[in-house]
């Protein structure tokens, strides 16, 4: 049996949701709020981050990536060609490259601070650095998520999906981070129709449905947000 802790914001966090959809488990999900720094949270992982994957009451296995690979190694192996992971070493090696594009810097210079600044601020008390958005924060956050989208809308043009001709855990990772975005109305999508049409491929997967219908208390979702056809 598996268990998540989780954040519904957090994208690392819907990637390991969506690796478990694809591998058809289905985990107990725990929302956790890091910054309330629960002392049996930080007992698991001190440096309070998710997400945080166990299993069976094993130990516990912190962050997407880790989790995306533990989870490949448990599952992937023995799917076949349902596996989310290529066969071939150097195809292996631009899954991972660009999974930790998403995972990585597409959240350093995006994600972290968009949900920061317009959900996390919502939920944290002042003394924890709750309050009022930060303008320049957002500004260039939105800034710099215009070219991340342009490199997904080269991917895909250039590929069938983004690591190569077969669904991988790097599509699950930018569709992950994405979704965050998207459910905030904060992706421009009519400047990529490829990154679009390749998002609307994703969306479609039964992995993504319970995605689509979970909403933040006080954080609204843009209207298409379960819109297969947006």
């Amino acid at each position: 049996m598996l268990k998540l802790y989780h954040h519904p914001m957090s994208a690392a966090s819907r990637y390991v949701r969506l690796l478990t959809g694809e591998y058809g488990e289905k985990p107990e999900l725990v929302e956790e709020r890091t910054w309330e720094r629960r002392r049996e949270f930080l007992a698991m992982n001190p440096a309070a981050t998710l997400p945080v994957l166990i299993e069976d009451d094993g130990a516990p296995i912190v962050g997407g990536i880790v989790a995306g690979e533990y989870l490949d190694e448990t599952r992937g192996v023995f799917s076949r060609d349902k596996r989310l992971m290529p066969e071939k070493p150097v195809e292996r090696a631009e899954v991972r490259r660009l999974t930790e594009w998403f995972m990585e810097k597409f959240d350093a210079e995006v994600t972290r601070y968009l949900v920061r600044e317009r959900v996390f601020k919502l939920e944290m008390p002042k003394s924890e650095g709750g309050g009022s958005p930060d303008a320049s924060a957002i500004r260039a956050a939105r800034t710099n998520s215009k070219h991340h989208l342009r490199y997904i809308g080269w991917l895909a043009e250039s590929r069938n999906w983004l690591a190569g001709p077969r669904l991988t855990q790097a599509d699950l990772a930018a569709a992950a981070a994405l979704s965050v975005l998207d459910y905030l109305g904060e992706i421009p999508w009519e400047s990529e129709p490829a990154a679009k049409e390749w998002y609307s491929r994703i969306k479609s997967r039964p992995s993504f449905r319970p995605l689509l219908s979970e909403r933040v208390r006080g954080v609204p979702a843009v209207q298409h947000y379960a819109d297969l056809d947006f």
